[in-house]
């Protein structure tokens, strides 16, 4: 597997060695001793999993304090884009972002630290898409940014007419308005 931190610190792209041959292909999605090398100890205790289908907009979202959790995230079927906005006060690239695509052809996998938003869109006609959190969802601790926040100026690259968003997602708050992280 290959780590690769991002102009963001936390925030990793991993990907692994995809072995091919005519039967298909084989890959470790996840090891334990790679990930603590670079990353550090996560210790993940759940997994969950959602279908899309092209235009579906999930995001900005994160968990506050006690409840935030960190995110490894992967594509098993289509392509989206990632996206993962700092909120940790303290940072250097405080309210910044970071954007990968993700795709069933690329593997790519993206680690989302604890303190950071996170959403993606869907850019093939079906999306499945999974990720390992470390900590449990909590309802009373869900918070969100609006998708269109001015000052993160993300370019989900599809056109608003295309995007299919929940009433949550349409409706949350703007970035200056959010809960940050100390």
């Amino acid at each position: 597997m290959k780590f690769t931190e991002t102009f963001i610190k936390g925030l990793w792209i991993i990907e692994p060695r995809v072995i091919r041959d005519d039967r298909g292909y084989f890959f470790e999605s996840y090891k334990q001793t790679e990930f603590e090398k670079h990353i550090g100890s996560v210790d993940f205790v759940q997994e969950n999993e959602s279908k899309s289908s092209l235009g579906v907009l999930r995001g900005l979202h994160y968990q506050k304090a006690p409840f935030a959790q960190s995110k490894l995230v992967r594509v098993l079927e289509g392509k989206v884009l990632d996206v993962a906005v700092d909120l940790r006060k303290t940072s250097p690239t405080f309210g910044e972002h970071c954007a990968i695509e993700l795709s069933e052809e690329n593997k790519k996998q993206f680690f989302v630290p604890r303190g950071f938003a996170h959403g993606f869109i869907c850019l093939s006609e079906t999306v499945v898409f999974a990720y390992k959190c470390d900590n449990y969802y909590n309802k009373e601790s869900e918070a969100s940014i609006v998708y269109n926040d001015k000052d993160l100026n993300i370019d989900w690259h599809l056109e608003k007419e295309k995007m299919v968003l929940s009433e949550k997602d349409l409706l949350g708050p703007s970035f200056k308005n959010a809960k940050y992280f100390d």
